[in-house]
């Protein structure tokens, strides 16, 4: 039987993509390995965009020029770290200041806080499997469509 949903958790992310490819976390919490869009938790007192623009800098180092809203969860999902925790994640398109030629040949940022690799994949390989999280793959599927639409 699944836990009782007892509260939401917030969560925002980040979509940058630059020419053919779009930005990814690989992460590692407690020895869950997963893949997803850069972002995280909206702290108490803190604002959407506020809390993507201190995710990018904590994930990093990464300071967002301009963002727009793309996707705001609308199914039902609980968290994968918490059974009794119902996630409502917001995405925005982001542009953000990045030392492109760095991320062109080392494909990754190493970060103080814990094993967070931020690197591009190509977004016409990239399938959603690929993604950990049910919402992001819903994302990805949101966002490909919309690129078709738009060429």
């Amino acid at each position: 039987m699944a836990a009782e949903i007892e509260r939401f958790n917030l969560r925002v992310y980040g979509i940058v993509i630059k020419e053919d490819t779009i930005l990814l976390a690989d992460e590692d919490i407690n020895g869950f390995a997963f893949t997803k869009f850069p972002g995280g938790g909206v702290e108490l007192g803190e604002g959407l965009v506020d809390a993507l623009k201190r995710e990018f800098m904590e994930e990093g180092e990464l300071n967002i020029n301009a963002c727009t809203h793309f996707y705001t969860t609308d199914f039902f999902q609980t968290s994968a770290f918490k059974p009794e925790e119902q996630i409502i994640s917001v995405y925005y398109k982001v542009d953000v200041n990045i030392d492109w030629e760095e991320f062109k040949s080392d494909q990754s940022t190493p970060l103080k806080q814990h094993n967070l690799r931020l690197y591009f994949n190509k977004l016409k390989n990239l399938d959603e499997n690929q993604l950990t999280f049910p919402i992001d793959k819903v994302v990805l599927t949101k966002l490909k469509q919309e690129l078709i639409l738009n060429s």
